[in-house]
């Protein structure tokens, strides 16, 4: 009987332990460890969320009929939704419209009656007009063709008294602008983008990124002699990793530094960046200590401000509005649908994405759920100046996702544009949004001294009455001769 009585002990003491385990572990999330959707509180803690998009398709050089990419390194999608795709180990671009049909493959070009093709092609651009520019990283050039394939001009060996005797040009990534000016990345150059004219001429470095170094390392150089300095090691900016150009003409870059690790550059090269969110732009904010810190290699922007960074380390794209608020993330490494081996590029086909695997030669397709589609048409309607709108899709997501602390921002924000300014700062206040907490609460003020100011008037005159009329009697009582008894 006691043995029976033992045995029942002990599963009821393996049932609690699995009880608690799992009463504990149920909410747990981990950012680093979890495929799961998730995002991050306005004090930094990783919170569950629901998934913003869904990987819905595979594609293959085989699928598409153009034969196995080789090491692809970079892609694009214009104005016209026509996808390129820079199959860097074949020498080609390969050319698809909006549902993935064969348009062309660009692999040569004819120069001077003879054909030319490229050397182990890196990076492309295409402008609204159907421009293309490739970085020609083996050949050392930029080549720059018109819609129809026609060789428009050659951008090689580019000459200036800040580049060394012995530059050699490698362009690996680049971007255009409206004026034709073109910049681009290139191998061991840490002055920032070269730009060049619409006429292929070199004409300055951009955005430089700022030395990093420890305040340790300032205070020994600060102690060194002469012979000590020059045997220490030079600090040297950080490379940019990727760059991308909006319709304004602003650039957006990553680079590898692990601080700023975003950046968004003006005509001078400033960084205008708005950093107003819980955490800085750029990786996961939870960092493990066997992966590392984020190592971001592309950023894309569309509109509204809306941008995207691609994190290789864990395979995560991560989406900001354009106060730097994190939107939503999604994205990993494995072998399944919606995970990535060496994920290299990716761009938007409408609000659905296009993500590159460079090792597995694939294309991913991910597109928004409810959820994600009621996010980014909130941060829209609010870029655009429709409060109520923005409002309403604000109130829908908190709806779907009590955990997302920038939605009450966002709300908070369309209800002080409107005026109401004391429900502003309950959602600030709710979302730990200090600043603009101490905005609406000004306004505020300013608008209750201003809907009461008769009666505000009208006592401070009935107040100063009465000082005065007290002052009277005071004096008054004051001047009478007190007779003795």
């Amino acid at each position: 009987m006691s043995k029976n009585l033992k045995k029942v002990k002990v599963y009821i003491l393996v049932a609690l332990c699995g009880l608690l385990g799992v009463s504990i572990g149920g909410n747990a999330v981990y950012a680093d460890e979890s495929g799961g959707s998730y995002n991050y509180s306005a004090r930094g803690n990783p919170v569950a969320s629901p998934s913003a998009y869904q990987a819905t398709t595979l594609w293959t050089g085989e699928k598409l009929g153009v034969g196995a990419f080789k090491e692809p390194a970079d892609l694009h999608v214009t104005a016209d939704k026509h996808l390129y795709v820079m199959d860097s180990g074949n020498n080609r671009i390969v050319v698809l419209d909006e549902q993935f049909k064969l348009v062309g493959t660009i692999d040569s070009f004819n120069r001077e009656g003879q054909a030319d093709t490229f050397n182990n092609p890196q990076g492309l651009f295409v402008t609204d007009n159907g421009q293309v520019y490739v970085a020609d990283t083996g050949n050392q050039r930029i080549v720059h063709l018109d819609p129809e394939g026609k060789l428009v001009q050659i951008v090689d060996s580019p000459e200036s008294e800040s580049l060394p005797d012995d530059f050699q040009f490698q362009p690996v990534r680049l971007a255009v602008d409206k004026a034709q000016r073109i910049y681009t990345m290139a191998t061991g150059v840490f002055d920032g983008f070269m730009e060049f004219s619409a006429d292929g001429t070199f004409t300055s470095f951009i955005g430089a990124n700022k030395v990093q170094f420890s305040p340790a390392e300032r205070f020994w150089k600060m102690l060194s002699t002469k012979a000590q300095k020059s045997q220490m090691v030079m600090f040297i900016p950080t490379e940019f990793t990727n760059l991308d150009i909006d319709d304004q003409g602003f650039i957006y870059a990553t680079n590898g530094q692990g601080n700023d690790d975003v950046k968004k550059l003006n005509a001078h090269g400033n960084d205008i960046l708005r950093r107003e969110g819980y955490f800085d732009p750029g990786g996961d904010v939870w960092i493990s200590s066997y992966v590392g810190s984020p190592r971001l290699t592309d950023i894309d922007v569309t509109d509204s401000d809306i941008y995207s960074v691609l994190d290789v380390k864990r395979g995560r794209i991560l989406t900001y509005n354009g106060d730097g608020y994190l939107m939503y993330v999604f994205g990993e490494l494995g072998n399944q649908l919606g995970e990535f081996n060496t994920p290299v590029a990716f761009d938007r086909i409408g609000d659905d994405f296009l993500v590159l695997d460079k090792a597995l030669g694939e294309i991913t397709v991910f597109e928004t759920t409810e959820y994600g589609r009621a996010l980014n048409e909130a941060v829209r309607s609010y870029y655009k100046g429709d409060e109520e709108q923005a409002n309403r899709l604000y109130d829908k997501t908190t709806q779907m996702n009590a955990n997302l602390d920038f939605a009450y921002s966002g709300i908070g924000k369309a209800k002080l544009r409107q005026g109401y300014y004391a429900e502003a700062m309950d959602y600030f206040k709710r979302s730990l949004d200090q600043k603009n907490y101490s905005k609406a609460f000004l306004l505020y003020r300013k608008q209750v001294l201003r809907d009461h100011f008769t009666e505000i008037s009208a006592g401070l005159i009935v107040l100063v009455a009465c000082l005065y009329l007290w002052r009277r009697y005071r004096k008054a009582k004051g001047g009478k001769k007190v007779v003795a008894a």
